[in-house]
């Protein structure tokens, strides 16, 4: 089973003010399959859930991504059947860090996205989470 990507575009064309390169579309069809909700990932470790060292917006997302990537994994799934993110930053500013940085992790996927900046996360030192659904074909 393959997704169906409706509309696929990348952010080059859709922000060319802004240095992105995101695989991305407006919606999904999948069709059968194992569903997969990940919680909202932060900058932690997945195993003893202590933070990343890290106060930079690229070494964050790319753990956040690395724990995305982890989770499909074990659930028997790989990257591209990621079909949703979410992405919650703390400040404007780090937007295009946060999204060139997952985007290295979704190139040729073409989830749909959404992002929102938000006052705080659930630690003031997380700069960005990102939630995830994944259906791994049948």
């Amino acid at each position: 089973m393959t997704h169906t990507r409706i509309r696929k575009f990348n952010t080059k064309d859709t922000y060319p003010e802004q240095s992105l390169d995101n695989d991305l579309c407006q919606a999904v069809v999948t069709q059968g399959g194992k569903t997969v909700y990940l919680r909202g990932q932060c900058p932690q470790s997945l195993d003893d859930f202590k933070n990343i060292e890290s106060h930079d917006p690229i070494e964050q997302t790319h753990k956040v991504m690395q724990n995305i990537k982890q989770l499909i994994e074990e659930a028997g799934g790989e990257m591209a059947d990621l079909v949703k993110v979410v992405v919650y930053i703390t400040d404007v500013r780090h937007r295009e860090a946060v999204y060139r940085t997952m985007g290295e992790y979704i190139k040729g996927v073409h989830p749909v996205s959404t992002g929102l900046v938000v006052q705080a996360l659930a630690r003031p030192e997380w700069l960005v989470e990102i939630d995830g659904t994944a259906v791994i074909p049948a």
